[in-house]
């Protein structure tokens, strides 16, 4: 796809790998509706810079877990923009809770990470399904995770959440064909504050092991997850319903 003339759709991109995706699109010349929950100033901060590269950016606040706020952002992002060619479903949320502590993982844990993390997505792809198959080449990128593979992350709602979004890829991707292609990216650990704020005392310590761990001896920056997301969406129009893992080699395993 070319991005230069696109309309996107971000949902959580007023920081993170939400904020990094919606700056790479835009150095392409894509408009982009930033879409956030609660960081109003973040996202306006984020729309400042994409329109200081004469591209045009809108902010929408909406809650990805309601559906009828999901369908007014998709109307209003279209109005406001002209038209809707990409979706990034990238907004996610988690608890932090020890994998053995299962007293903690309480049933309101539950509903709210996969309300927030898998139906969001679904809510979102479903009311931009017109707009992105009147495109000439209609994207959707799922930001899942690694945790979705392996069972080890935050905690274990958020895993199965991810590993449930990784399922819904590959549903909405023979729903959509072959109109709209729809792919996910799976990120390994990302520094970043998000991350900090979750793991506190424990980040640097987490950090460096998931860094000795990667055969590249590195974690992801917002940066390197936004590169994978572009990637999909710019490359190759024959691949659809795949996850792209984005972990610097974690999964490979050590360096023998």
């Amino acid at each position: 796809m070319e991005l230069k003339g696109k309309a996107a759709l971000i949902t959580g991109g007023s920081r993170g790998v939400g904020r990094a995706t919606a700056l790479a699109l835009a150095k392409g010349g894509c408009a982009v509706a930033i879409n956030f929950g609660q960081s109003r100033d973040e996202a306006e901060q984020t729309a400042a810079e994409i329109r200081s590269l004469g591209v045009q950016a809108v902010c929408i606040q909406a809650d990805v877990s309601d559906d009828r706020a999901c369908r007014q952002m998709v109307e209003s992002a279209v109005r406001e923009i002209g038209r809707l060619d990409i979706l990034i479903n990238n907004a996610g949320t988690t608890k932090f809770i020890t994998h053995s502590n299962l007293e903690d993982a309480t049933e309101e844990i539950w509903d709210r990470l996969f309300a927030v993390n898998l139906k969001g997505p679904f809510f979102c792809m479903r009311a931009a399904r017109p707009h992105l198959e009147a495109s000439e080449d209609g994207n959707v990128v799922n930001v899942a995770s690694v945790a979705g593979i392996t069972g080890m992350g935050s905690s274990i709602p958020y895993c199965a959440s991810k590993a449930a979004v990784i399922n819904l890829t590959l549903s909405m991707a023979r729903v959509l064909a072959p109109k709209v292609r729809v792919n996910a990216v799976a990120p390994g650990f990302i520094a970043g504050k998000w991350t900090q704020d979750g793991l506190g005392a424990n980040y640097e310590s987490s950090k460096t092991g998931a860094e000795k761990r990667a055969v590249l001896g590195k974690v992801c920056l917002p940066e390197d997850v936004a590169d994978a997301i572009l990637a999909l969406i710019t490359g190759s129009r024959l691949v659809t319903g795949q996850t792209v893992v984005c972990d610097g080699g974690f999964l490979v395993g050590p360096k023998g």
